[in-house]
């Protein structure tokens, strides 16, 4: 035969047979991330946080009237207004955490485990490989976002009914339209919370500690919320990631204001591209010691 017949490799010098893209499937890797404690546990939370809140409220029960100062004051008087109140207690920090989780984990755990050398061997390049665990730890972060309100609002519904969503100004929205307000707030904080995920990843492929990304990302959003408290910044504060977290609250007014939420989209956005960048430009020149 000849040579180039017996020859097993092609012509970019791989094996006659291997395909890159049928290295690390996401539906692989995300039965892999299913399968772990850590997120079992924290979509679990997620699950458990509304039920305790209404727990909460029927236990602290005092028989008053609610109030319409606050989203606290009437999380009782519906479905909905429960749900918006279970999303504002929680995004600035619970959400937070989870995200931070889901992408501080990626490849930091990878390399404590001392696994990463053997992915890396199989061989998956290494740009996928970011790639493929970026895509399944956003699609967790997205389950749990969206899973929280979920069940908020189904045992909101179940236990006060489907009444009208009133905001804190006073304005009432109908079911219909309330419903449609949550699920854009639910969009909104995604969108919010790509920086968290930036920040995460990128801190995940510079740590062999998994703890050390997750609590990275999440001291810098706390940063971040302080310095925003600092009025003394003025208009340097709007250029802080989390200076427009709550911008979704825009969504209760009467009449809707969008400038905010853009604005917070694209500073999200913006800051998570330059993360993601950075991120998969550390890992192409990481010397892989674990």
């Amino acid at each position: 035969m000849p040579v180039s017949a017996q020859d097993p490799t092609q012509p970019d010098g791989s094996v006659q047979g291997y395909q890159v893209r049928r290295t690390l499937p996401v539906r692989v890797e995300l039965a892999r991330q299913a399968g772990r404690r850590r997120t079992r546990l924290a979509l679990g939370f997620l699950v458990l946080l509304p039920l305790l809140l209404l727990a909460a409220f029927e236990i602290g029960d005092d028989g008053s009237v609610p109030r319409t100062a606050d989203l606290a004051g009437m999380a009782t008087s519906s479905g909905l207004n429960f749900t918006a109140f279970a999303m504002s207690s929680s995004a600035g920090f619970l959400l937070v955490v989870v995200v931070a989780l889901f992408f501080g984990d990626t490849v930091a755990s990878e390399a404590s485990w001392s696994s990463l050398r053997y992915l890396l061997a199989a061989p998956v390049p290494r740009g996928r490989l970011l790639r493929q665990k970026a895509v399944v730890a956003a699609v967790l972060s997205l389950l749990g976002i969206a899973l929280l309100p979920a069940v908020a609002l189904a045992a909101g519904v179940f236990w006060y009914g489907t009444g009208e969503l009133v905001t804190p100004s006073g304005s009432v929205l109908p079911f219909p339209v309330g419903l449609l307000t949550v699920v854009l707030a639910v969009l909104y904080l995604a969108v919010q919370l790509s920086w968290v995920a930036g920040v995460a990843l990128w801190l995940s492929v510079n740590t062999d500690a998994p703890l050390g990304a997750v609590g990275g990302a999440v001291l810098a959003s706390i940063l971040s919320q302080i310095l925003d408290q600092i009025s003394a910044l003025g208009g340097l504060r709007s250029f802080l990631p989390t200076h427009y977290a709550y911008a979704w609250g825009d969504l209760l007014a009467e009449e809707v204001d969008w400038t905010g939420m853009a604005n917070g989209a694209c500073s999200s956005l913006v800051y998570a591209a330059v993360f993601v960048l950075l991120a998969h430009w550390s890992f192409r020149r990481k010397d892989i010691t674990s």
